[in-house]
């Protein structure tokens, strides 16, 4: 099953994330496949919106609504099952830091 895992955080977070920290979650996850990719993002204020009304394109520059906490990176799971994602995404420092969403992919019907 894929998951995609959301890294979010408040806009202030409580602590800096120590990159070493990241690398060693991410290291021996890409080494046994379960890790498809993963970035971190720009921040929200580096967003653009866009949106089609009328059959004109908007956009607006900034994050789609205020909040406070934001999207800061994302990784894409490939696991056995929803039991495996969540091991995985208990082991991220920002789990506690911030928190971590699962979503899994949705499975078409051929």
């Amino acid at each position: 099953m894929k998951y995609m895992m959301f890294v979010v955080t408040s806009l202030e977070p409580d602590a800096e994330l120590d990159e070493s920290d990241v690398d060693l979650w991410v290291d021996p996850l890409d080494a046994a496949g379960k890790r498809v990719i993963g970035e971190v993002l720009e921040p929200a204020s580096a967003s653009t919106v866009v949106k089609v009304r009328g059959g004109k394109v908007l956009t607006t520059r900034g994050p789609f609504v205020e909040t406070s906490e934001v999207i800061v990176g994302f990784d894409i799971l490939e696991v056995d099952d929803l039991d495996e994602a969540i091991e995985i995404a208990s082991r991220h420092p920002m789990a506690r830091n911030g928190q971590i969403e699962l979503r899994p992919f949705m499975v078409w019907d051929d």
